[in-house]
């Protein structure tokens, strides 16, 4: 019966008794149907034994056949039964399991290939050293571009671009950069993986440098090439030179391709024009899940979570399917705004989606719940995760330490480490507080141990976070000496000083620290006033305290908010100045609310 609609099936075509003599009508046929009619074609074929069947060049088709179609299993199937094989059989299959995403497998291939009388040519190794780039395997890489020099096609823009681009995924940027001076020749492919290369190894100015490079070489970026660049003027900040960058995009036609338009949206975003972006986003002729999740994203990293949320239900609206990276920018918005209930509808989402595998968006979640409240849903989560990484133990962390769960935030930083978890700089200096909280001096003194054998003591919101924790637990000396060690200081280490010195009683050295602040060229903040007027109140110094208030205004141009009110109230009523502090508050433009004697005053 088979062989009967097999036959009727050829016949259709019109194809003569002696399919033999006709070996193209034959492929042909072939060609012109589906997948599953074609595989019937081949087996129908391979069974009456034509003569052609047998050639190389025949197989060749069928290989390439089956790898259109995407079935890289009877492609391998041919090729493993070829009696024969030609450099076009072996470059087809290497070049199909690169580009299906099985490079291991396309280098492995290439070295049988080797073992053949058979020579690599420009199209293997364009399609090996991908492969190679790929799987990082730089050894291999090296070796073939061994074998191309002692070939002599170099000069093969193709071949030469694609020696360029294994160097630099591969990590070795200034050998890429070497090869690419060197090429006679460059297209824009040459230039978008030198580019690329720059950014991967996050040499953000190199890659703009090399950008401006090609466009004085008179060669016109394509798509691929501002899709590189964009990302970086967005990592940089770097919006002036964005801009540039739209204007050229705007003189081409390129503003039309999604992908072009997403990174522009992206860039603007994170260069904080989030209205811009908008614009653009509402300009786009098509969107697709990765155009929304910028928009998202940008509304949620600059603040408007209203804004972030609103959209993902226009998303939802426009029947587009949110991914991963959609649910771990939207979850963060509803964080923020303890959007409990909406927060709630994303998870049930991400389950009907089956994204809860993903660590980040997993993550998100125990994040989300964490900083609504709902620490006992986010502990559970926790719990049911597939896998967690460094990011997802420094939520849970964080989340006992912000719900005042300290001991519990301790316990959790001790089942990381017993997991082979290793804990980062972000870590410490959620577990740190943690320690300060509760005045956990030994636990403190082991954590800070841990520190200098992670290698992380020299970065800044580490040592910050030692300083605050050894002197929120009396140790004012040794929170000092870390303080006179840190390789840089910012405005929160001489805060986290101040405040320590105040805390301990040592009020003078807190106001003598906040003086040679300023000689270090260091501004104070809202903060730093706080910890000054508190130490102020403490050692009773009426006349500095008034100074220092005034001083937030002139010259520091920072408006008192209601803790510096509450500061001064406390100060000067302190020092018995009762007139004076009622004349104060009635004054005050802010009214706090303050207990005395267990009774609640609102002014």
């Amino acid at each position: 019966m088979l062989k009967q609609r097999l036959h009727i099936l050829v016949t259709t075509h019109n194809f003569p008794e002696d399919y033999s003599t006709h070996p193209q009508s034959l492929q042909t046929c072939i060609l012109k149907n589906t997948l599953s009619r074609r595989k019937k074609v081949h087996s129908f074929i391979a069974h009456r034994r034509f003569a052609f069947t047998t050639r190389i060049p025949f197989h060749n088709k069928l290989i390439y056949m089956y790898v259109k179609f995407g079935s890289l299993v009877d492609a391998r199937k041919v090729f493993d039964h070829m009696k024969e094989r030609d450099s076009i059989s072996w470059n087809t299959i290497i070049a199909a399991y690169r580009r299906h995403g099985y490079p291991h497998e396309a280098v492995t291939l290439f070295h049988n290939m080797q073992q053949t009388e058979l020579q690599p040519d420009q199209f293997t190794f364009a399609s090996v050293l991908p492969a190679c780039a790929e799987i990082g395997g730089l050894e291999q890489g090296m070796d073939i571009h061994k074998r191309m020099t002692d070939r002599g096609i170099l000069s093969d823009v193709v071949v030469a671009t694609a020696l360029v681009d294994m160097y630099a995924k591969c990590g070795r940027i200034n050998k890429a950069r070497e090869l690419f001076d060197k090429m006679p020749q460059r297209n824009v492919v040459s230039w978008n993986a030198m580019i690329a290369g720059y950014a991967q190894n996050g040499i953000v100015e190199k890659a703009l440098e090399t950008f401006r490079q090609m466009k004085l070489a008179g060669v016109k970026p394509n798509s691929a090439t501002f899709a590189s660049i964009l990302p970086l003027c967005a990592k940089m900040g770097a919006l002036e030179q964005g801009m540039d960058i739209h204007q050229s995009i705007k003189d081409g036609e390129l503003l039309s391709d999604v992908v072009v338009a997403t990174a522009l949206v992206d860039m603007y975003a994170k260069c904080g024009s989030v209205d811009k972006a908008r614009e653009l986003f509402d300009r786009m002729r098509q969107r697709n899940v990765f155009s929304w999740t910028a928009m998202i994203a940008g509304y949620a990293q600059n603040g408007l979570a209203e804004k972030a949320l609103k959209t993902f239900k226009q998303m939802q609206l426009a029947g587009v399917k949110p991914n991963s990276t959609t649910f771990a920018s939207i979850l963060p918005a509803c964080a923020k705004m303890g959007a409990l209930e909406q927060g709630m509808d994303i998870h049930q989402t991400i389950k009907d989606r089956g994204n809860f595998s993903d660590v980040v968006v997993a993550t998100a979640l125990v994040d989300m719940y964490a900083k609504c409240g709902s620490i006992d849903k986010a502990y559970k989560l926790f719990v049911k995760m597939p896998q967690r990484n460094v990011i997802s133990w420094n939520a849970m962390i964080a989340a006992y330490g912000q719900n005042g769960l300290f001991e519990k935030a301790l316990e959790t930083f001790k089942q990381m480490q017993l997991a082979g978890v290793k804990p980062d700089s972000t870590t410490f200096a959620s577990i740190l507080p943690a320690c300060a909280k509760i005045g956990a001096l030994e636990q403190g003194i082991n954590i800070h141990q841990s520190i200098m054998e992670g290698g992380v003591l020299s970065e800044i919101i580490v040592g910050n976070a030692l300083v605050d924790m050894y002197a929120k637990c009396g140790s004012i000396y040794k929170a000092r000496q870390l303080f006179d060690k840190m390789p840089q200081r910012n405005v929160v280490s001489w805060n986290a000083m101040i405040a320590g010195y105040a805390q301990n009683g040592y009020c003078k050295d807190a106001l003598k620290i906040f003086e040679s602040m300023k000689d270090y060229g260091i501004y104070p903040n809202i903060v730093t006033f706080a910890c000054v007027l508190c130490a102020c109140s403490y050692a009773g110094l009426v006349d500095e305290g008034c100074k220092y208030f005034n001083h937030m205004s002139n010259p520091y141009c920072i408006s008192p908010t209601v803790d510096h009110y509450a500061c001064m109230v406390d100060l000067l009523a302190r020092a018995g100045y009762l007139e004076d502090t009622l004349n104060f508050i009635i004054k005050m433009p802010i009214k706090p609310v303050m207990w005395a004697g267990g009774v609640r005053y609102k002014w």
